[in-house]
């Protein structure tokens, strides 16, 4: 089975960043896309961006520009950076393969506001 560890989530001002990790162990040799997802109360957990290295990376519109999925210098590690954080970014955050497997970490919640 494969487990998956967020942390970094916090309570952050409007405009402030955060750095969420995500770390994954188990048997993952086979995965070679990972994303980062977030999910609020009574909502659909929706994908916020996922990479495949090295050659795609996907963004939702809603955070293109402001958040960057990225590898760490970490053996199976990864890295969401959030810029510009906006009250309507407060969720919790959960990283996971692509496609999503049936198991989910607990999730960092991150939280925007004043």
């Amino acid at each position: 089975q494969v487990q998956l560890v967020e942390l970094g989530g916090g309570l952050v001002q409007p405009g402030g960043s955060l750095r969420l990790t995500c770390s994954v162990s188990g048997t993952i040799s086979s995965i070679r896309a990972w994303g980062w997802y977030r999910q609020t109360p009574g909502k659909q957990r929706e994908l916020v961006a996922y990479m495949s290295p090295p050659n795609y990376y996907y963004y939702a519109d809603s955070v293109k520009g402001r958040f960057t999925i990225s590898p760490s210098n970490a053996a199976n590690t990864m890295y969401l950076q959030m810029n510009s954080l906006k009250p309507e970014d407060t969720a919790v955050y959960y990283c996971n393969s692509i496609p999503s497997s049936g198991n989910w970490g607990q999730g960092t919640q991150v939280t925007v506001s004043m």
